[in-house]
Order: structure tokens, then C-alpha cells, then sequence
């Protein structure tokens, strides 16, 4: 009888060993670049999108690196004392990583850094959790997608999901329709998995992911800078965060 895929034992000891080499790598690298670059900054994400990520790494490629979660191997990778801080004045920006930030290193001046990243946003689509940003109203009739241009009817195959995520429709000439309006969310009020679900395949996007930049440490001076008022209108899921393992340092 063949050996069952589902009874094969994983040593946990190779698991470990393989976290704490990434683990060392990481806080290397992150000592490596506070040794290499003139400003650290210290920055959360709102609306959390791996996609989004990779498209700020890729645009400041050649001018930055960043470093997005493992808080605890950042914070001691520039030390949070005096005494063990890897640069002078580190601890005081190793003090505030706590929950989902991220290092960003680069020699860009800080005003060109803040007017980069208040100009940044992309639109994205809600998740359980969030809260409505716009109450949204089926009219009676084809049940439409918004993110076509122009909007189109859903195709007679998607009626299921349709239903499943409570919309009571028919079909009419091959076109799901509903024969009164839905309402699908209300402004204000968090969203169901079925809410979010809806939204999505209606093509409604509710959330902008950011950045937003909390602090920022001078390599010269050594001085750690508090950023005022850029984190007011940065949004964090419910279910925060996505995996940022893989791509961590890139």
C-alpha cells in the first residue's frame, strides 16, 4: 500500500533553524543599509496590498530599500538602547516599531520623500472588516459592473455567486436582474465577508492603500524626527497583515 503524503513527519528543529537564519539574515541587511544610507524612516501602510508594496519598491529601486514587518528583528537589528544601538540615535526609532511598520532607507531629501508619499495612493477593494466609505444602492434591473468601461451586465454564469451573496435576482434574456434595488452597504458600518465579496465582483473600490511616515533618523546628526500629521487618514484591515516574508528586503 503506497505511504500516505498526509502521514509524513516534519522535523521541527530544520523549521526552526531555517527562521532563525532568515532572521539573521534580516538583521543584517537592516544594519547593513543604516550604515549605507543618510536617512532612515519609519513608516505604516494602510489598506495593506502586497501589489501595491512591490510597485513602491520597484519605483524607489534604485534610490531606497525597504524593509516591511518583522518588527522585533528590525528593532533590535538598530537596537533599542543607548547602549546597543548599532548608530548613534537608532534606539529612539527602534523604540517606536511596534505592530505593522517598516524601515525605509534612502539618501532622497525629506521634503521629496514626504511629497513622493502624500502623492502615492492607490484605490483598492474593502475587506471584511472595513468600514464603508459610501452607501451603495443596486437600482433595479441588469446587475452591472462599475469597473467596466462602460459598465457592462454580469454574464449569466456569475448569477450563482450573485445569489449566494444575497442578491435576489432572475434572469432576463440571459442577463441576471433584480427586480428591486439592493442595498449593499451602508456608509459608515463595517463590512460582512458577503459585503465585501459584492463589492469586489461589482467592481466598487472603498479603501486607498498609503504610506504613511511616522519618524524619520538622520545618519549626520543622529537625530530622530517625529512626522506630524501624515498617519490621519491611513486605514488598517481587521485581518492585517499579508505575508510579507518572502519579499521582505527586496
Amino acid at each position: 500500500m503506497p505511504k500516505s503524503r498526509r502521514s509524513k513527519f516534519v522535523s521541527l528543529t530544520k523549521v526552526s533553524k531555517k527562521t532563525r537564519e532568515h532572521k539573521n539574515v534580516l538583521l543584517t541587511e537592516v544594519q547593513q543599509n543604516a550604515e549605507r544610507w543618510k536617512y532612515c524612516w519609519l513608516f505604516e501602510v494602510g489598506a495593506m496590498r502586497n501589489a501595491h508594496l512591490k510597485t513602491v519598491r520597484k519605483l524607489w529601486k534604485d534610490t531606497a530599500r525597504i524593509f516591511f514587518g518583522r518588527g522585533a528583528v528590525m528593532a533590535k537589528a538598530l537596537g533599542t538602547t543607548v547602549e546597543v544601538e548599532h548608530r548613534m540615535g537608532l534606539h529612539k526609532l527602534a523604540q517606536q516599531i511596534k505592530g505593522q511598520v517598516g524601515l525605509f532607507f534612502t539618501d532622497s531629501e525629506p521634503q521629496e520623500v514626504i511629497e513622493w508619499f502624500d502623492d502615492f495612493k492607490q484605490a483598492d477593494y474593502a475587506r471584511t472588516g472595513n468600514k464603508a466609505t459610501r452607501t451603495v444602492i443596486l437600482p433595479a434591473g441588469p446587475v452591472m459592473r462599475v469597473h467596466s468601461d462602460p459598465p457592462e451586465p454580469f454574464p449569466h454564469n456569475e448569477d450563482p455567486q450573485l445569489r449566494k451573496l444575497g442578491l435576489t435576482t432572475s434572469m432576463k434574456r440571459g442577463v441576471p436582474t433584480l427586480e428591486n434595488p439592493h442595498r449593499v452597504c451602508d456608509k459608515g458600518k463595517v463590512l460582512t465577508g458577503e459585503q465585501a465579496q459584492l463589492l469586489k465582483l461589482l467592481g466598487e473600490k472603498m479603501v486607498v492603500f498609503r504610506v504613511g511616515l511616522l519618524a524619520r533618523w538622520d545618519a549626520a546628526s543622529g537625530e530622530v524626527v517625529q512626522v506630524e500629521g501624515r498617519c490621519t487618514e491611513i486605514e488598517r484591515d481587521s485581518d492585517e497583515v499579508e505575508d510579507e516574508d518572502e519579499e521582505m528586503s527586496e
